[in-house]
């Protein structure tokens, strides 16, 4: 329980495991939570509006805050109503991770933030007219953006805090949209002395795909291939967080082969995303050898997973109460391939970079975060822990028995590029560690929840008999029918905390869905990294935090 009864803020009042607080009171409650409690770390913030919920509230909106302890064991949802005119008091001065998070708010929701620096879009344009996650906004109507934005109303300011008031000596470059080294649609606008970065802004949204819209007007199993598609280096682990959530919400668990599978397939697609930003990091500074050393594999992994499910990048495997069908005959040994390729990959690699003074001289002491930092950024996974922070869900938050498997949490010292790269090689062999001992413990039995109403029967039930097939059709339909409730769950995905917060009205369909995705906060904090540094410099920054667009822009 938690108290501050002489300032006279109610934490006490909760509703759906939410602490409500008056929205007056909710900076002093977060700023308590904060400096008293050790709440040091802003998981997401975001907002709802229930115009349309089946329970009537007396505001139309809320804004919601996640927040989590020092130790990362604890959880608190802070919540406030409040109706369109009224102001939210910004936290961009306790959290630097909130001024991304509360410009989306802005842009989707149109709640306003006092003292916010530049309340402005991010994920859609300039030009676009309206709120798209407010209920009553059309979703049929296109807009289009036609005119660029230069970016100099957050250029501007940045320079004259470092003294610039002339910018006639400075020379203005855009690294990106479209450039090979930019990992994604994404721009990084800089000022220029020379070849170092004086400032820089970042513009995010051209892959924005409306996610958490599209996910409003679908059922739960039909939601799961738009998963596939934000981190589509590792779609896998994005089937198995919303699954994951929404099992929660359901009340149900897996069997254990269930679980043991997903930590399986999931090890093996965090290993496939780290494959792919080790190797796409060594070609930005030039090293094409390593590049075809650690991507060769990567293939060798896509033909096991196109094998079992049917499809190479974006799988869609899971399903709600677990997944479409179970190990083929000759899985284990065509995932000791996989590994032995994997190995031998890692093991080229690293013996061509480990003791290179080229490569220690471009990726150490470049891109500098500090674990205090990190944490006030909105830092999870790889990047993390690169500056020394021992936070890693499967650890702190077990699930799937991973409290029983025998791995270690790899940990940098610095926070550079070269501690966020070989974090994620040590990573790699972890992975391969866990995934080794799931496949000795793997036990037999069914795959899916036995519960009809959530599991889709099997096919032959389907074909031979009516209570099979009005089963599937229900299902189809209907969706699976979730217990009205609002409710956040997470997993350690390829880059980091990568979580969902659903609400359900108690329909098939979800009321409202916001992913919390780990690249969104690391790609917030690139502007100041990269400040100081060459041009060169940036492209590695930017490749060592492994942003992936269609996360970062949903």
């Amino acid at each position: 329980m938690l108290s501050m009864c002489d300032d006279k803020i109610d934490f006490d009042r909760k509703e759906n495991n939410h602490y409500i607080v008056k929205l007056s009171d909710m900076k002093k409650a977060i700023k308590f939570l904060k400096e008293s409690e050790n709440y040091n770390f802003l998981l997401d913030i975001t907002a709802v509006d229930y115009s349309k919920y089946k329970e009537n509230h007396s505001k139309r909106f809320a804004i919601i805050y996640l927040l989590k302890n020092k130790d990362f064991d604890n959880l608190v949802i802070l919540k406030a109503y409040l109706n369109e005119d009224e102001i939210i008091d910004s936290i961009t001065d306790l959290y630097k991770s909130a001024n991304w998070a509360e410009r989306e708010v802005w842009d989707q929701y149109g709640l306003k933030f006092k003292n916010h620096p530049n309340l402005k879009r991010i994920l859609n344009h300039k030009e676009f007219m309206g709120h798209p996650l407010r209920k009553d906004y059309p979703t049929t109507k296109g807009q289009l953006c036609t005119k660029t934005d230069d970016l100099m109303d957050e250029m501007v300011p940045k320079l004259k805090a470092k003294g610039y008031e002339n910018h006639e000596d400075l020379m203005f470059l855009n690294l990106g949209p479209a450039h090979p080294a930019s990992h994604g649609t994404i721009r990084n606008f800089v000022a220029l002395e020379g070849e170092t970065i004086i400032s820089a802004v970042s513009e995010i949204g051209y892959l924005h795909r409306g996610f958490e819209k599209s996910c409003e007007n679908h059922t739960y199993n039909q939601i799961i291939p738009y998963t596939d598609r934000l981190n589509y280096c590792s779609a896998i682990l994005n089937n198995i967080a919303f699954a994951h959530t929404v099992e929660g919400m359901l009340g149900v668990e897996l069997p254990e082969r269930g679980q043991f599978i997903r930590v399986i397939i999931g090890e093996l697609s965090r290993i496939i995303d780290h494959l792919v930003c080790l190797a796409a990091n060594l070609v930005d500074m030039g090293a094409l050898t390593n590049y075809w050393y650690l991507y060769n594999p990567r293939e060798t992994a896509y033909t096991l997973l196109s094998k079992l499910t049917g499809a190479r990048l974006t799988n869609s495997y899971m399903r709600i109460g677990g997944m479409t069908h179970d190990l083929y005959d000759g899985f284990e040994e065509d995932l000791k391939e996989c590994i032995k390729d994997v190995e031998k990959g890692m093991d080229d690699s690293l013996s061509l970079i480990e003791h290179n003074r080229i490569f220690q001289d471009r990726s150490q002491n470049i891109g500098i975060v500090s674990g205090d930092d990190a944490i006030n950024r909105g830092f999870s996974g790889p990047n993390l822990r690169a500056s020394g922070v021992n936070y890693d869900v499967r650890k702190n938050n077990p699930y799937y028995f991973y409290d029983t498997f025998d791995f270690d949490v790899a940990l940098g010292s610095v926070g550079d590029v070269y501690d966020r790269m070989m974090v994620r090689f040590e990573e790699i062999r972890q992975s391969i560690k866990i995934i080794n001992q799931a496949m000795k413990k793997l036990p037999d039995g069914e795959i899916n929840v036995s519960n009809h109403a959530i599991s889709f029967p099997k096919k032959q039930n389907v074909y031979s008999n009516i209570e099979g097939l009005m089963n599937q059709f229900k299902l189809v339909m209907e969706g699976v029918k979730v217990p009205k409730g609002e409710y956040y769950r997470s997993i350690e995905a390829a880059n980091g905390e990568l979580g969902f917060y659903i609400i359900s009205d108690g329909s098939g369909t979800p009321y409202k869905v916001k992913v919390r995705p780990p690249c969104f906060y690391a790609m917030s904090a690139l502007g100041d990294m990269i400040e100081g540094e060459m041009i060169a410099d940036a492209v590695l920054d930017l490749g060592s935090l492994n942003i992936i667009a269609g996360e970062l822009d949903r």
